[in-house]
């Protein structure tokens, strides 16, 4: 049996000792028995977003976004589709920066959109202007 990984429940926030080896077998939420893995962005808000970041041991990919901004709505569907080809070993997470403002200012966004990678709950990339399919496959890796 391979290293178990901690997995934040996109639901609700639980979180989950999975082994490796098991990521794309479909596990569930041990309380909440609904899907870890929705091949879905998560939505993330102020109250949300450290416990799922901390709790999270593969990388989160973080968009923070507005409603506004022509370049998040342009690049939201290929965002959407990073997601289903690349969970469970990557995590796609978007942050309304208009909602969550203390956090878009936590994090110094300053331009729209803006991707973030995690690990471990710590930042360690970022990568501002909308991006297509291939260019966010290729910058998450």
């Amino acid at each position: 049996m391979s290293q178990p990984l901690n997995i934040s429940c996109p639901h609700c926030l639980a979180t989950n000792r999975v082994p490796a080896d098991r990521l794309e077998q479909g596990p569930s939420c041990g309380k909440c028995r609904k899907a870890l893995f929705t091949a879905a962005p998560i939505s993330l808000n102020e109250e949300t977003f450290g416990k799922f970041i901390r709790n999270t041991d593969v990388p989160v990919i973080v968009d923070f976004w507005a409603g506004w901004c022509g370049p998040c709505r342009m690049m939201a569907p290929a965002f959407a589709e990073a997601a289903k080809r690349m969970e469970p070993h990557v995590r796609f997470a978007k942050v309304d920066t208009e909602a969550a403002q203390q956090l878009a200012a936590k994090y110094g966004i300053r331009s729209l959109p803006t991707m973030v990678r995690f690990e471990k709950g710590k930042e360690k990339d970022r990568a501002s202007g909308a991006m297509n399919i291939s260019q966010i496959m290729q910058w998450v890796g």
